[in-house]
């Protein structure tokens, strides 16, 4: 049953589905038309997000589209995600997954290191370092949400933890696809793994994915940069209880937090399509309609991605990070950096001892 809850949505929704169009149109223009290239260089998705940013830093966004912007950015990006799943077949994950774990878990110590070292350097609050570690090196937003209440930040620190993750996660989705292309020599499992465990956010990791896919034409690389990024999600159930840890001892304080709560349950709905589109494949091989819902599901699945991209520009406001302060910046960059480097390292070090 629809009600009054349900229907405020329906702006937000729309919008973020118009900018999605508007992004198809104008790629085309731009690329096609005006550069004379027979594909744009440009993708759809990175057009969605640079359209959305342009648009809600020009124009007030009415409070009337904000909820359904907000439903975009986190459940219709879930289901984006989950469709994603159509592509892959099972256990094809395990193939770089004995690769993907190790890289993570040494990515994330690191960071640790990094910003521990920093936190006495640049005298910044632990607390906030804190957030903009867990938000470089496990799920962006979602790691500074979750952990924000175990080690008692505040709330001027969560917003400042955000507006920097945003900030990198931006900018390391819109350049990583043609820097690692670039360098990895366009080979999907190393671009894949790459893009998957040095971007912050899922949403960006999703995005930069389909960036990719949409100008070099490789799904695979789409498809290991995803669950690369679940798998690195999963990593919240670990880090949360090691960050509470961390910041309380010594203070007599108890913070309490559940697994139940922080895990990313749509994990799970990736999973079930895969076993789906497999089942399908076994039972309904020789059945034209099955390629045609596969098909559908994963153009569904652009669409979602595409419209949670330009709804987290339209929420991206730049006022907020430029108002931001240098420390956090730096301590922003310098993490951003580090997992970047220590990825390429440690992919180079498996290239060269273990492949």
């Amino acid at each position: 049953m629809i009600t009054n809850r349900h229907l405020v949505l329906i702006p937000g929704i729309i919008l973020a589905f118009v900018l999605y169009t508007l992004s198809q149109g104008f790629n085309n223009i731009i690329g096609i038309e005006l550069l004379g290239y027979s594909k744009s260089p440009i993708s759809t998705a990175m057009m969605a997000i640079l359209l959305g940013i342009i648009f809600g830093n020009i124009f007030k966004i009415r409070d009337s589209f904000q909820k359904g912007l907000d439903f975009t950015k986190e459940y219709i990006l879930k289901l984006g995600i989950i469709c994603l799943g159509i592509q892959l077949k099972p256990f094809e994950f395990l193939d770089f997954g004995k690769i993907a774990i190790p890289l993570i878990i040494i990515c994330i110590i690191s960071v640790l290191i990094v910003i521990k070292l920093l936190i006495k350097k640049l005298k910044i609050p632990t607390r906030m370092a804190y957030l903009i570690s867990i938000g470089s090196t496990v799920c962006g937003t979602t790691a500074i949400m979750a952990t924000a209440p175990v080690i008692g930040a505040k709330k001027n620190e969560v917003s400042y933890a955000i507006a920097n993750i945003t900030f990198f996660g931006i900018l390391s989705m819109l350049i990583y696809p043609y820097f690692a292309n670039f360098y990895f020599n366009s080979e999907p499992l190393l671009i894949g793994l790459f893009l998957g465990t040095s971007i912050h956010e899922t949403s960006q990791v999703a995005a930069a994915g389909l960036i990719y896919d949409q100008q070099f034409n490789s799904p695979e690389t789409l498809n290991i940069a995803t669950v690369t990024k679940l798998i690195r999600n999963t990593f919240l159930i670990i880090m949360i209880p090691l960050f509470a840890f961390l910041y309380n001892r010594g203070r007599d304080v108890e913070k309490k937090y559940s697994i139940i709560t922080i895990f990313p349950y749509f994990v799970l709905g990736f999973v079930a399509m895969i076993i789906v589109r497999n089942l399908g494949d076994l039972t309904f091989s020789e059945i034209n309609e099955w390629s045609f819902v596969v098909d559908s599901i994963k153009l569904s699945s652009k669409i979602f991605l595409t419209m949670a991209m330009a709804a987290i520009g339209l929420s991206t406001n730049l006022k907020e990070i430029k108002n931001m302060g240098v420390k956090p910046f730096v301590v922003g960059f310098i993490g951003m950096a580090t997992v970047g480097v220590v990825c390429i390292s440690t992919i180079e070090l498996y290239l060269k001892y273990f492949n």
